[in-house]
């Protein structure tokens, strides 16, 4: 069976069906560029089974012809590592591809009428509508709706609207009324935005009224985008605080029938050891909340915020970190902490350090705890990351969302502190593991756009090489769960990858002077697609997760 793939952007191609042999299924690849340490000039790959077998030229593949089960006709295509997304929340992402995406909403009136116009379409009246991704830094108006302006809008709905940052929501009465409690949380405002455990109350009450069917639906949504997009794997990150046990328990299900991306999951509750080894999560981390976030004014700060008097909001101490990581590294499984501000990443670093003295600053260091997001960091609190050999679980996507000198980071902390966010140059020079990821819904799915926001980081001092960026974004996630083997397509390796339509390849530095050259051959490096801005993104042709064909265009 012989398919072409190559040169194709737009066309469909009929999925190739296994030969019905005996054995492991072999794929043979040719015709187009392999990204292989194991061979920088490989044109063909040989795949059995879930195991990349070869790697080498056209004419060394020649032997493999004969007795494969498909050959795959490049056509010059390129093929990669699949992605890792190492921070997502699949089920929030599916109902903002599948209901009211509020994303890029270009005023209050927009928003309004957004709303107006999905509670309209719905076919009929009850039940809870979820929307997300509104951000009133951007609006004209400068501000939130009040309640009165959505409850009208809404038409008396109940109507749950997370900010793009998903650190504070909107709520309609009806939801409000529905949630026990409410107005005595801290973070409760009767007239505007809820944060702090208000929108966690809410926000449970939204989702504890999803029925199963759209669970699922909004579950495979996720996985089926991110297949589409070249992702062979996810890092979910749940919590009693963000989804639910039987969100979780859902989702490894489902990516356990084996139709797309594979899901590891992360469970962000205190001393939730158990709990994440009963759900058959990977860490006790992801999104176990040390602050919020910037947008929000929940990140907490050792100075106040610019625009408002006060640090943000801190959600747990060293005492507290330092007691979740020892009880973590005495059961064998990775911790992890949401930390945004200055302040929350020194009480990870300070509780982390603590528990090394505790029970023994190697066998901490050994489980390679995760900070995710880890945006306010210094000198003193990188090398403390790499001292601890802490994984900064990092998005690049949020610097250019909210970065550059008109950005919501400097509308939150000023310019000189703004230009300090998301140092990823400094932490990869300090010998810092960097796992990327979307943190999707609060920025898409998209990981070719998420290594170029590394790459061409609105502060310069921060850029990495597109080398790196990609790296980070394939092998790091797979390093970020201690699968070290993963991630790179050399003999004996997972077989996760995804054939592109990338265009010319070239060698690309963090230098805004030199955008990118093309690959000498005499040098022995392999080309990755031009991702300076302005250049389309590559079109995925085909994913294929452990020898399983996911997504084909």
């Amino acid at each position: 069976m012989t398919c072409r793939l190559g040169g194709m952007t737009e066309s469909t191609l009929p999925p190739c069906p296994p030969s019905g042999r005996r054995g492991p299924r072999t794929v043979l690849l040719r015709g187009g560029a392999v990204y292989s340490p194991a061979d920088p000039f490989a044109t063909a790959m040989l795949v059995e089974g879930g195991h990349v077998a070869w790697v080498g030229s056209d004419g060394a593949a020649e032997a493999y012809a004969a007795t494969a089960d498909e050959i795959v006709e490049l056509d010059g295509a390129l093929v990669t590592p699949a992605f890792v997304d190492a921070h997502v929340h699949a089920t929030a992402t599916g109902l903002a591809l599948t209901g009211l995406d509020l994303t890029g909403s270009p005023s209050l009136a927009a928003t309004l009428a957004a709303v107006t116009a999905f509670v309209d379409a719905q076919p009929e009246p009850g039940g809870v509508l979820i929307g997300h991704g509104w951000d009133e830094t951007g609006w004209p108006e400068g501000r939130p709706p009040t309640l009165a302006e959505l409850d009208a809008a809404a038409h008396g709905a109940a109507l749950y609207l997370s900010r793009t940052d998903v650190h504070s929501a909107l709520a309609t009465t009806a939801l409000r009324s529905l949630t026990e409690g409410l107005a005595e949380a801290p973070g409760f405002d009767p007239g505007g935005p809820l944060t702090k455990d208000a929108h966690h109350a809410v926000r449970q009450t939204a989702l504890a009224r999803l029925t199963p069917e759209q669970r699922r639906s909004a579950q495979r949504a996720t996985l089926a985008r991110a297949a589409e997009l070249g992702i062979g794997a996810l890092h979910e990150c749940a919590g009693p605080e963000i989804s639910s046990e039987a969100d979780l328990a859902a989702l490894l299900a489902l990516a356990a029938e084996g139709e797309g991306p594979e899901v590891f999951g992360y469970w962000g509750e205190l001393g939730g050891v158990e709990t994440a080894r009963r759900l058959g999560a990977v860490g006790a981390g992801g999104d176990l909340f040390v602050d919020g976030a910037l947008g929000s004014h929940t990140a907490c700060l050792h100075a106040p915020y610019t625009d408002a008097e006060h640090t943000g909001t801190a959600y747990l101490t060293a005492e507290q970190v330092a007691d979740h990581v020892a009880a973590c590294t005495e059961a064998g499984i990775q911790a992890g902490f949401h930390a945004i501000g200055d302040a929350a990443v020194a009480a990870v670093v300070e509780g982390v350090r603590a528990a090394g003295a505790r029970i023994g600053a190697d066998r901490v260091k050994a489980l390679r705890h995760r900070v995710e997001h880890a945006e306010a960091l210094d000198d003193r609190t990188i090398a403390a990351f790499a001292e601890l050999g802490l994984t900064a679980s990092v998005q690049p996507a949020f610097d250019a969302a909210w970065g550059g000198p008109e950005g919501m980071y400097v509308q939150r902390l000023g310019a000189g502190r703004a230009a300090a966010l998301n140092p990823f140059a400094a932490l990869l020079r300090a010998g810092v593991p960097l796992a990327f990821g979307s943190d999707a819904p609060v920025t898409p799915l998209d990981p070719w756009g998420t290594v170029r926001a590394a790459a061409f980081h609105q502060t310069p001092d921060h850029r990495i090489s597109v080398r790196a960026a990609f790296t980070a974004h394939t092998r790091g996630g797979w390093r970020a769960v201690g699968r070290d083997q993963d991630g790179v397509l050399v003999p004996g390796a997972v077989a996760s990858y995804a054939i592109w339509a990338a265009g010319e390849l070239v060698v690309q530095a963090p230098d805004s002077r030199v955008a990118g050259w093309s690959t000498d051959p005499r040098s022995g490096t392999p080309g990755l697609p031009d991702l300076t801005p302005g250049h389309p993104l590559p079109t995925c042709l085909r994913t294929v997760v452990r020898g399983r064909t996911v997504f084909q265009r």
